[in-house]
């Protein structure tokens, strides 16, 4: 294993997120490095009936959904004392916006829960894998477990 300098927690405040946070913090303590976290709002565009152009999310939505996800990573940057430029909420593609802000910030390990599903739900793709399979870092898929 190298020696991280700086991990990247990808959040999806899911009821087992906290195992994700856990496992980053644990790496982060071993190592000494920076840690920060990000949660990627999925941005679904909307057809109008008439086939026009896509739209995106209603403005007051989008604004709420932004409002919302900054307070829940300031809520658990707080207690692991992250400053705010460790804290990214953004709208966009999951796995493309985790790999892009961990170039961007020279992340080198990148934390990411998965749910290891397999069938019909793999094939729907999934936040983990396209990570994996996108960044340029190492990938750590937490294998997330009911408690």
């Amino acid at each position: 294993m190298e020696n991280y300098q700086h991990i990247l927690i990808a959040a999806d405040f899911s009821e087992h997120s906290q195992q994700v946070i856990n496992r980053a913090q644990e790496i982060a303590e071993r190592y000494q490095a920076k840690l920060s976290i990000c949660h990627i709002i999925e941005d679904f565009p909307i057809a109008d009936f008439a086939y026009e152009p896509m739209i995106s999310v209603d403005l007051d939505m989008r604004d709420a959904m932004l409002d919302s996800g900054k307070k829940h990573i300031a809520d658990i940057a707080k207690k692991f004392d992250l400053p705010t430029a460790n804290q990214w909420v953004e709208f966009g593609s999951p796995s493309l916006n985790i790999v892009s802000l961990a170039n961007d910030n020279k992340v080198d390990l990148i934390v990411v829960g998965s749910h290891g599903r397999h069938g019909i739900k793999l094939l729907l793709g999934s936040t983990a894998n396209g990570v994996l399979h996108h960044a340029l870092c190492d990938v750590l898929a937490v294998r997330l477990t009911e408690q």
